[in-house]
């Protein structure tokens, strides 16, 4: 896919989750010149993600999903993810 990795993390969540909250956020700048820091520019995010999905998993299983949508982009394009995962509340 062509983009940046945060517009395909975007749409993989989008296609995988549908939800009614999706935040992307660039952190890599915060961890220019740490470790896992690859000069891309595109290797630490914040992932804030709301979707009805969600609703029967614990933080846990919100977590091992979110990763699993994102296929081998994280480990492979992103060091690093924070996963901020909720259901919707009434």
């Amino acid at each position: 896919m062509a983009g940046s990795v945060a517009e395909e993390m975007e749409a993989k969540l989008r296609g995988e989750f549908a939800p009614t909250r999706l935040e992307i956020v660039n952190d890599s700048a915060k961890h220019s010149g740490h470790s896992g820091d690859d000069g891309s520019g595109e290797s630490h995010f914040t992932i804030v993600i709301e979707a009805p999905a969600f609703a029967e998993m614990n933080r846990l299983a919100r977590q091992r999903a979110v990763i699993a949508a994102l296929g081998d982009i994280v480990g492979e394009r992103v060091h690093a993810v924070a996963i901020q995962a909720s259901a919707p509340t009434a």
